[in-house]
């Protein structure tokens, strides 16, 4: 196993007010996690300012001087519009994700089910997103790239919560689609938000795992959980990895005895680097890094 980080304490300053550059983050990376463990750098569409060849090169160029992998690219694809347009738009996009990330030399690029928009039945979202996850397989497999499902909660910048947010939905999908160029993302404290337990999640679904995020996400005090999850983004504490409701322990055996030896990116709370550097020395020991 290797492990990545993810900025998810940096999104805003990335992707919505631009104070930080991809390069920024990088070069932090460099000096503050290395030293901790961390050897991959996972990528999101919105830290990059062009998807133009040339910038692509000098992002990759980077990141090989600064001795990271760019291992997992995290998009996120909504396949559960009601308009076909919509739809067959966002397969295109992917197509276009799963490109950058082989340019940055990544091998698993994200979906998702998408919003779970009112309306919408399960039985129809399933057969949407079957059908465009299965349309991206061809180009996915030219380029090299898996692409992992997440059991997600919501994408930061989405209206509605995740489609698949719940385990049989989730695994329903998942498992309609066979393939060597498809897997999961498991992320476990998902689980939590969706009131259902991750080792359970895990147990059924370890031999598809491909990657991992690993996060220690908790509702806030107070928060209301009802029987589809939370649907509400303010309701939730995004944690130090290490400090909240999952067990890493069970976790780690479970997906040795499954055989992964993949990615794991760390996704960690909202107050800086810090509390990344602890997390990733957290996983690290559990994941029997040697550390500087």
């Amino acid at each position: 196993m290797r492990l990545a980080a993810f900025p998810k304490c940096y999104m805003d300053a990335l992707c919505v007010h631009r104070t930080m550059t991809v390069f920024d983050w990088i070069d932090l990376a460099g000096r503050e996690l290395k030293p901790c463990g961390v050897t991959g750098l996972e990528m999101y569409p919105g830290f990059l300012h062009s998807f133009e060849p040339g910038y692509l090169a000098g992002v990759r160029e980077a990141l090989d001087r600064a001795g990271f992998a760019m291992p997992m690219f995290c998009a996120s694809p909504d396949f559960t519009s009601p308009d076909p347009e919509h739809r067959r738009a966002e397969v295109e996009k992917q197509r276009q994700m799963i490109a950058v990330a082989a340019a940055l030399g990544g091998r698993t690029c994200r979906v998702l089910s998408g919003q779970r928009r009112p309306g919408v039945t399960r039985e129809q979202g399933v057969q949407w997103v079957v059908e465009c996850i299965t349309a991206l397989l061809p180009f996915a497999a030219e380029r090299g790239v898996v692409l992992t499902m997440e059991n997600h909660f919501k994408d930061n910048y989405w209206e509605y919560p995740e489609f698949a947010q719940k385990m049989d939905l989730f695994c329903e999908i998942v498992e309609q689609i066979d393939s060597p160029h498809f897997g999961v993302n498991f992320d476990p404290s998902n689980t939590l938000l969706a009131n259902e337990d991750p080792i359970q999640l895990l147990q059924r679904i370890a031999t598809r795992v491909v990657t991992m995020h690993a996060s220690d996400r908790r509702p806030r005090p107070g928060a209301q959980i009802g029987p589809e999850g939370i649907t509400d983004y303010t309701q939730l504490i995004h944690g130090e990895i290490g400090t909240g409701m999952i067990d890493y322990d069970r976790i780690f055996q479970i997906l040795r005895a499954a055989g992964f030896d993949g990615w794991v990116s760390i996704e960690d709370g909202v107050n800086g680097i810090e509390e990344l550097q602890r997390s990733a020395r957290f996983l690290a020991r559990k994941m029997d890094l040697s550390v500087h």
